[in-house]
């Protein structure tokens, strides 16, 4: 199905470290209406019970020992004394019993009472009621003796070994489970034999007792572990699904009803060993989903059925361990969706993926015509598939899009309305049961009708009078005679027109009655439960709604009116808290809201109750979007480009609402299920851009795990960076806060979480503006350097190891004027670090010369030219020395700083360059081996190349050609000759430059490519592994990134846009999930997230995925964070100083 499914993992993981958990059960053990956790601790000897609150979990577990060597292996819970709370029964794998606490009201459980199982090695206990007596049942897999024993339970929490039943020599049971496979109205038993590879089935005996054993083969080496039993194929049948740890698949057979089975399916898990399965619906479709943890890899997978008892191959979903081993099911933080529980033994820890609702992530736009103004659905041409009708305001058309079944649409056909379509309805106007259309023509006062001939296809427009501009339409069946009749709003004349039909596709003159003021929407249903239809209307300047109360004979009611927000424009009718009255919700176009009026079931209504939405509410429809059976609402927001989504509460109030991407001043929308996945899509009509845009329903979830770190108040972060400060080889966090004057020390855990910030102060008003990391007094601890923007100085933090630093007490280096960047280098080859600083609109920079306790002994200033603004290293005459070029933006030159053996620098030599140069770097561009400098030059759009001598000078200038306000620039060899080669992004030319290399420092003329609007950055990476590189580069202004995949040869594709956030101002390259796949990160300043998106390996990538950010985020660093062997992300958020 269409429809995917993904979890969110939640933390802290609440196991203690190497405890080798090995089940875990849950239920609500203190009846606070949230479910907790129990967990078998293999290693320990005990069980743990952690409490679930809202959607955490306590930290400190409460221990119940179950014996000295007991090595519990299987934790599950049920009522066995009757007393409605839940209590535990434990399989002792080492002492060879079954335990049993009992549970009290406040989650507390007695000490265990154990029950021998005498030699057998229970590996798993199964509870049911085997017998009918109401007393639950405990059901045991002997792995030690090849066998299952039955113990009756007495309903007091004590229970009597009542039966054993061989499984077959070296069978080596694993799970069992039961069922009533052959409708017998008895239970009957399935287990795994993991050592003669196949599934065994006991059936049940109205005593108790089990008889007739058969086998269903697995097939050869499969070692069947783990067993469930569901409705797989909605044949009121039992199925069962087990895992093929041996096979590496997942195996299903579908029951007959009559004890016996079809032969089995299997679905590969690649190179996947499965462990546990499990059977639920995550996606809400009403089929059943398989769930499967896996042993050797990090991941468990989703297998989404389609309902018929086959499924969709797996979908995998990360644990961080390489050994899942159980799993359970159940909704933990009370959001009507199920999620999942899995224990891990390698890593001593739980994974709760919590199921998440996607909603319509993507919308597909079509091509309208002009000014698209009102939507409407039907079959149109008899395909079972449904179709789209759209007014063209502009145009005097009405369009028809017919469906394809997976969703999408063709090429719009038009029919010739009259003047300013605005409405559109679909009904059988002349009995033949082929859909018709009706349009209302606002600016020719009248109505088109148009006869469908059920192939797709419609008769010329026939047109009926009506008021002064008619807007709205309704059609229904007025006065019961079984022929549609028509109504419609006139927004000129304060009037509504009635135009009843003859059931041949014609209509009689019009009756006019009198509405509010400017009426503009209409609909028609029974208010007071006459069985009489009725009208309601709104009306916009007189932000109230009218009700016209019908006769039956087509007649109607003076109106009543209700008040509304403000300018009311839709209107729907639903039942909206289910007490079988029509309720009514509108939108108010000017106070961004929609009014919801509850029905009494009269005709009459009580008064608004409103709900805010986006700005500029029009369209307006409703829906069960979560499948909940309660009516939510989906609005459109005309002035900031979304629909929301309100969900209902089944009582007639209402979420907040949930938005989602549309497109330029969306108006009318259409619910229903176009791509027959059993879920509501949306269509909805686009203005101001001429297209409709389809939002298809999902239900995959987003997998979301956003940790906020709160530094201090009005922080304003202004610089970050990563190292291990307290050397227990765990990556830690520096901050630079800004507004609080101090720096932030973040200790990490090594899992992705960190402590509590540790302050260290920078001085008052100090403002400090960046850092830098390293050990500057060589005594193997990180030390830290920042230097200060309020009060213009250099403060060294040393390091001792253990998170604390010592503030460098003799020396603090004062400026003129305010520092903003640090750089460190061993400059005079003396093995000591030296740090240069740049300054605000001043030409200098300063070297600072270090003894080894960590101090600067003195500053040495370098004159630049005007506002130096880039600087880059390298070693320009070949001495092995570190020198140094900068950019100045003012006196368009570059200034080339050569290093001598003492850390001092000789003075400038100065090469110009264009206007406004900034960026710069340093490679060999003509092949000789000796570095050369390339400058981008923003302000006469190009770029400068100064080709160097190898002792430490350069020739003069060469300058290429640029696209209009180059801003950044990346290197790479593009055309596969050993040739560097230059990719610039120009920030008003919308587009990307190539020069391509010729290998002596000259470069071919540009070669532009088209990309989006404000192309801010770019970077380089092999995206689809065909050994060429490609590009990728931010679009500011369109909210986009373009990829261009590269030929090898110098030339590019046309560029392929993925979505991002708003304003993307920063990407980079990296692998984020591992898959040897190369993935795009993008920074969104002003929506406050970061976008990954993941590549398929083809070139192509998947819609982002979003994380959010604190307020602004401005800077992004990547690195492993948790020791796991995966990137993490780490961004600084200036605006609210996380």
């Amino acid at each position: 199905p269409k429809c995917q499914l993904n979890f969110k993992p939640t933390t802290p993981n609440p196991v203690d470290y190497k405890s080798d958990p090995r089940s875990i059960t849950i239920g609500d053990f203190n009846n606070d209406t949230w479910l907790d956790i129990a967990v078998a601790h293999y290693a320990l000897d005990h069980i743990a019970i952690y409490f679930g609150y809202g959607d955490k979990i306590a930290a400190s577990p409460v221990i119940y020992p179950t014996g000295f060597g007991s090595a519990p292996c299987m934790i599950v819970v049920g009522d066995f004394d009757k007393d409605h709370r839940l209590d535990l029964a434990i399989a002792n794998f080492g002492t060879n019993n079954i335990g049993i606490l009992l549970g009290s009201e406040n989650g507390s459980f007695t000490s265990q009472k154990t029950f021998s199982t005498g030699s057998s090695r229970p590996i798993w206990i199964h509870v049911t009621d085997l017998n009918n007596d109401t007393a639950l049942d405990i059901v045991a897999a002997d792995y030690g003796t090849h066998s299952i024993s039955i113990f009756d339970g007495y309903g007091n929490g004590s229970f009597a070994k009542s039966g054993t039943y061989s499984t077959g020599y070296d069978s080596f049971p694993f799970s069992v489970v039961s069922g009533d496979f052959n409708n017998d109205q008895q239970l009957d038993l399935a287990f795994t034999s993991y050592g003669t590879n196949n599934i065994g089935i006991l059936f049940g005996n109205s005593n108790g007792t089990f008889a007739n054993l058969s086998t269903l083969l697995t097939g050869s080496d499969s070692h069947p572990y783990w067993t469930a039993v569901g409705h797989l194929n909605d044949d009121e049948t039992l199925d069962i699904a087990v895992t093929n740890n041996g096979k590496n698949n997942v195996g299903v057979f579908l029951g007959h009803g009559n004890g016996t089975f079809g032969r089995q399916t299997t679905y590969s898990l690649d190179a996947v060993s499965p462990y546990s399965i499990g059977i639920g619906d995550f996606n809400k479709d009403n089929r059943m989903d398989l769930v499967v943890t896996n042993n050797g890899t990090d991941n468990i997978a989703v297998l989404l059925g389609y309902g018929n008892g086959t499924f969709v191959n797996p979908k995998m979903y990360s644990t961080g361990s390489s050994s899942s081993i159980y799993v359970a099911i159940g909704d933990f933080n009370r959001d009507d969706r199920l999620d999942i529980f899995v224990i891990n033994n390698d890593t001593s820890t739980i994974d709760i993926l919590l199921g998440y609702d996607e909603g319509f992530p993507v919308q597909t736009k079509y091509d309208t015509g002009y000014s698209p103004q009102w939507v409407s659905i039907g079959d149109f041409n008899n395909d079972t598939v449904l179709d789209i009708a759209v007014t063209n305001y502009q145009e005097n058309t009405v369009n028809i899009l017919l469906g394809y079944s997976d969703g999408s649409f063709a090429n719009r056909t038009s029919y010739s309305t009259g003047s300013g379509p605005y409405s559109v309805v679909v009904g059988d106007f002349n009995n033949d049961t082929q859909l018709d259309m009706i349009v209302t023509n606002s600016r020719g006062y009248d109505v088109s009708v148009f006869l469908g001939y059920g192939n797709g296809s419609f008769t010329d427009q026939t047109t009926y009078s009506t008021g002064a501009y008619p807007y709205g339409l309704a059609v229904s069946d007025l006065n019961n005679d079984t022929q549609l009749d028509i109504v419609v709003t006139n927004y000129g004349d304060n009037t509504i027109s009635v135009l009843m039909g003859y059931g041949n596709g014609s209509f009689e003159n019009q009756v006019t009655y009198t509405a509010g003021v400017t009426p503009h929407d209409v609909a028609v249903d029974d208010f007071n439960k006459d069985t009489r239809s009725d009208i309601v209307v709104t009306n916009m300047d007189g932000n109230t709604v009218s009700i016209l109360l019908g006769y039956g004979n087509g007649s109607f009611a003076n109106r009543v009116e209700y008040s509304t927000g403000a300018y009311p424009d839709r209107v729907v009718v639903a039942d909206f808290n289910n007490d079988t009255c029509l309720d009514i919700a509108v939108t108010n176009y000017f106070d961004n809201t929609i009014s919801v009026l509850l029905g009494y079931g009269d005709g009459s209504f009580a008064m608004q109750k409103t709900y805010s939405t986006g700005n500029g509410p029009i369209g307006l429809a409703v829906s069960d979007f979560n499948n909940d059976t309660k009516l939510d609402i989906v609005v459109s927001n005309a002035r900031n480009n979304t629909i929301g989504i309100l969900v209902g509460y089944g009582n007639g109030s209402f979420a907040s609402q949930k938005t989602y991407s549309a497109g330029t001043y969306p108006l009318s929308l259409a619910v229903n299920d176009f791509n027959n996945d059993t879920r509501p899509d949306i269509v909805v009509t686009n203005r101001n851009d001429h297209t409709v845009s389809v939002l298809l329903r999902y239900d995959r979830g987003v997998m979301k795990n956003e940790i906020t770190f709160t530094l201090s108040a009005g922080a304003h972060l202004a610089c970050v960076a990563v190292s291990d400060f307290n050397k227990d080889n765990l990556l830690d966090i520096a901050v630079a806060n800004y507004g609080s004057s101090n720096l932030g020390i973040i200790l990490g855990y090594g899992n992705g979480m960190f402590g509590n910030e540790l302050i260290l102060s920078t001085g008052l008003q100090s403002h400090p503006y960046s850092i830098i990391i390293n050990d500057f007094n060589k005594d193997d601890q990180v030390d830290i350097s920042v230097v200060n923007h309020g009060t213009k100085n250099l403060n060294t933090f040393l390091g001792r190891g253990n998170r604390m630093f010592e503030s460098q007490a003799n020396y603090s280096t004062s400026f003129n004027v305010a520092p903003l960047a640090l750089g460190a280098g061993d400059f005079n080859s003396d093995e000591r670090l030296e740090i240069v600083v740049a300054y605000e609109d001043i030409d200098n920079l300063d070297i600072f010369f270090m003894y080894d306790v960590g101090d600067f002994s003195h500053r040495t200033t370098y004159s630049t030219s005007l506002w130096p603004s880039y600087v880059a290293f390298g070693d320009f005459n070949n001495d092995t020395r570190l020198d140094f070029v900068v950019t100045t933006e003012y006196y368009n030159n570059v200034a080339v700083y050569l290093g001598y053996a003492n850390g001092s620098f000789a003075n400038p030599t100065t090469y110009l360059v264009g206007r406004s140069s900034s960026r710069v770097v340093v490679g060999d561009f003509n092949n000789d081996d000796r570095s050369d400098i390339v400058v981008l030059n923003f302000s006469d759009d190009t770029v400068s190349v100064l080709l160097g001598y190898g002792n430490g000078s350069f020739a003069i200038q060469k300058i290429f050609s640029a696209g209009y306000n180059p801003c950044h620039l990346a290197i790479g060899d593009f055309n596969q000759d050993s040739r560097l080669d230059i990719v610039v992004a120009n920030y008003d030319y919308y587009s990307v430059t190539i020069l391509l290399g010729y290998g002596n420092g000259s470069f071919a003329s540009k070669i532009n490519y088209s990309t989006g609007s404000r192309s801010f950055s770019v970077a380089v990476g092999d995206f689809n592994n065909d050994t060429r590189q490609d590009i990728v580069v931010a679009n500011f202004n369109n909210n986009s990134i373009s990829v261009l995949l590269g030929y090898g040869n110098g030339s590019f594709t046309r560029e392929v846009k993925y979505s991002t956030g708003t304003a993307p101002v920063w990407v980079a390259v990296y692998d984020i999930n591992n898959d040897s796949r190369l993935d795009i990160v993008v920074t969104n300043r002003d929506d406050n997230t970061v976008s990954i998106l993941l590549g398929y390996g083809n070139g192509s990538f998947a819609n982002q995925t979003t994380y959010s950010t604190g307020n602004l985020p401005l800077i992004v660093a990547v690195g492993d964070l948790n020791n796991d062997n995966r990137l993490d992300i780490v961004t600084n958020n200036y605006r609210d100083s996380t």
